[in-house]
């Protein structure tokens, strides 16, 4: 299942950072490589959204891959959301 992020940290020396779940929970480690291939050339900054998905780390915790920048707006995102779970509820 794909998820949204918030870029929480990065090192452009260990090319690896952290990504904040917008819907709370820990954050979960990511490196360069995680990023979609059109997207490596630029560095992530602290801020950004990313969609994401998990897989099972080295060390068997989940961490972040497939990142891929987001272009819409937070508050649009959460309208989108607000109209999909009401169209879910019964009657």
């Amino acid at each position: 299942m794909t998820r949204i992020g918030t870029i929480d940290s990065y090192d452009s020396e260990t090319g690896s950072g952290m990504i904040a779940p917008e819907q709370g929970g820990a954050a979960l480690r990511f490196l360069k490589t995680d990023l979609k291939h059109q997207q490596q050339a630029a560095e992530p900054q602290q801020g950004q959204r990313f969609s994401y998905d998990t897989r099972p780390s080295e060390g068997g915790g989940p961490c972040a891959t497939n990142l891929c920048q987001q272009e819409q707006d937070l508050s649009e995102l959460q309208e989108n959301e607000k109209r999909n779970q009401a169209r879910q509820q019964p009657g």
